[in-house]
């Protein structure tokens, strides 16, 4: 009787084990090196994070997260200024530091959680239309208030969009040229390259990926 129950404990064990081994084998290491190698073989940017590499083949950031082009923030300085010879994103907290290149630091995500008639909400969108106007007016062309579009002032839902508008790529464009000492015809048609249109040519809105286009832009100054 006792050799039995022995007997019959070390078949089920046994068979655990080998189910464990199985298992193992197959959800451990057969199952994620198939996945990957597809993933690989048929999606090879996106599995790799949608990486964006300057010309000289080195990585700037990722298509699919914002970043903020600023000046070294100065003693005293409650946030860094918008380093002006680059493309601006959308506006948000969010977004880590990057001026092209290597280094990136994120924040936070997350909107503002404010209601669109929350006072405080409603004087850091005429701050920032205000500043719109004031950084893109160059001594060729005057930006007015009406020329602003919503995303220039507003954040996304996650504070983390990488895209803007052509509209607020375009009225961008005579201040990146003076700012890089190019033409403005140049600028515009950068931006135009790097315009992307609807998907399926009916859903979402055309955008231009700010990352994108400032990396075209930078090999664009260097050339």
């Amino acid at each position: 009787m006792t050799n039995n129950a022995v007997s019959s404990t070390a078949r089920v064990l046994g068979a655990g084990l080998r189910a464990l081994l199985v298992l193992t084998l197959v959800c451990g290491v057969i199952y994620p090196l198939a996945v990957t190698g597809v993933a690989q073989a048929l999606f090879n940017d996106k599995a790799n994070g949608s990486e964006i590499q300057d010309k000289e083949g080195q990585v700037v950031g990722s298509s699919l997260i914002g970043q903020r082009y600023d000046l070294p923030q100065k003693e005293g300085e409650e946030s860094p200024a918008p380093d002006l010879k680059w493309f601006q994103p959308r506006p948000s907290n969010g977004l880590g530091t990057n001026s092209v290149n290597t280094q990136y630091s994120l924040i936070l995500s997350g909107a503002t959680n404010r209601a669109g008639d929350n006072e405080e909400l409603i004087q850091w969108v005429k701050d920032a239309k205000a500043a719109v106007v004031k950084d893109n007016s160059t001594s060729t062309y005057q930006v007015k208030p009406a020329d602003v579009p919503a995303d220039a002032v507003t954040s996304s839902g996650s504070g983390l969009d990488p895209d803007i508008s052509p509209a607020y790529a375009e009225l961008q464009a005579h201040r990146v040229a003076e700012k890089n000492g190019l033409d403005v015809k140049k600028v515009e048609n950068l931006v135009k390259d790097h315009t992307t249109g609807r998907l399926l040519g009916f859903m979402g809105e055309p955008r231009v990926n700010v990352l994108e286009l400032n990396t075209a832009l930078r090999n664009l100054v260097q050339d």
